[in-house]
């Protein structure tokens, strides 16, 4: 190379302005780029010969897109482009997201707390009412007088609820609607869990009471009999959760609300009518409680809302939020009560009657709340998880008026 050639390159130096990223570059470009790669290769024989303004000239004529790109480049910077960009975004849509086929672990997991929690309460309740002796003498007053501790309106317009064969009749009634909703949305396998749920709840009754002992800790005036759980009470919580699990999102709060009020009155009749004592009719809610979370824990696609559908509900958190409330609030004044009438319950004396009847109305109430509250909680958040389809749509839009 001349050096007239060489002072042209330094007049000239890198172009001011460029295109931000040419496709091609023209002959003009194509001879520049050439004598500064030459100039290059010359001086990397010798660094120390090397001109620095000669390597900046070929660094900024690289930036501004006169580098004529190599098969490779243009690879990496096809891959780039927007509209393989946007490939790939709808390729790993397409994949298959955790949450489709399953709800959070982190729900599964509070399914499973929330099954041993109330499988503890329910034989605590089982034991402090049978193989106490106080727990006998609480009973025992509960279920000679809590009829008259109940209010006669009550009692008169009971809908049938203190026969046996409408209880069993109605529960059968609600547990078969629940299946055929599950079975007319086609989620056969949401279907299977609800029989398979009815089923062991039937069991649990029907194994457990003559099973379970009764110890005579103190001369009783009503069965020494063992009658726990209450077998009843099993059917009306067990047909009413059945159906909180199986109908869409926006009948849930409306199917709790009928199956926690069923459940409470089938309590209140089993104990007015001396079926069942207090305990009994406590054990068998929790029981049930603790199967019905055991249900949720393997819940699948099938048992799930629609990804277009899980939004949140105003509805279950106003529901849930209300019979969890009153669930806490009733048990907490049910055991203030018996706080109070804590020392006569050995006796039986008169003075605790009523205090020993209402904090079983009370506490029939309360369980039944807290179990229906939490169940319907636990079914919003199995069914509802929010997927990556959810995450990049369009942000929620205010209410309309």
């Amino acid at each position: 190379m001349s050096e007239h050639d060489e002072t042209n390159i330094n007049a000239q130096g890198a172009p001011q302005s460029a295109p931000s990223a040419p496709t091609h570059s023209t002959p003009a470009d194509d001879t520049q780029w050439s004598v500064l790669q030459e100039r290059v290769e010359v001086r990397e024989d010798n660094p120390s010969t090397q001109d620095p303004r000669i390597a900046a000239q070929v660094d900024a004529a690289r930036a501004r897109g006169f580098v004529p790109m190599s098969e490779s480049e243009s690879e990496r910077t096809a891959k780039n482009s927007p509209e393989d960009l946007q490939a790939q975004i709808e390729a790993g849509l397409t994949q298959v997201d955790p949450l489709m086929i399953r709800p959070r672990t982190s729900s599964r997991i509070l399914c499973g707390v929330l099954a041993l929690v109330f499988a503890l309460l329910a034989f605590g309740s089982y034991w402090l009412g049978v193989h106490t002796l106080k727990g006998q003498g609480y009973e025992d007053l509960v279920i000679d007088n809590f009829a008259n501790y109940t209010p006669q309106w009550l009692l008169e317009h009971n809908l049938g609820l203190t026969d046996s064969v409408v209880v069993i009749s109605v529960s059968i009634a609600l547990g078969a609607i629940a299946v055929f909703v599950a079975l007319l949305r086609r989620r056969w396998w949401l279907a299977g869990q609800l029989i398979a749920f009815a089923v062991v709840s039937f069991a649990c009754a029907r194994v457990l009471k003559p099973a379970l002992p009764r110890p005579l800790l103190m001369q009783v005036h009503s069965s020494t009999a063992n009658s726990a759980p209450s077998g009843h009470t099993m059917l009306a919580i067990t047909a009413g959760l059945m159906l909180v699990c199986a109908v869409p999102r926006a009948w849930r709060a409306a199917c709790a609300l009928l199956a926690a009020a069923y459940s409470m009155l089938v309590g209140v009749f089993v104990i007015a009518d001396k079926w069942h004592r207090p305990c009994d009719v406590l054990m068998a809610v929790f029981l049930v409680g603790a199967l019905a979370m055991l249900m949720l824990l393997f819940t699948r696609r099938s048992g799930m809302d629609r990804p277009g559908k899980r939004v949140s509900s105003a509805s279950v958190q106003i529901a849930s939020t209300v019979l969890i409330t009153l669930g806490i609030c009733g048990f907490a004044y049910a055991s203030y009560i018996i706080w109070q009438i804590f020392p006569g319950l050995e006796y039986g004396v008169a003075w605790s009657t009523g205090g020993a009847c209402m904090s079983a109305g009370v506490l029939v109430i309360a369980v039944n709340a807290l179990v229906v509250g939490a169940v319907l909680a636990v079914r919003q958040l199995t069914a509802s998880p929010l997927t990556r389809l959810g995450q990049i749509g369009a942000p929620p839009a205010p209410p309309r008026r």
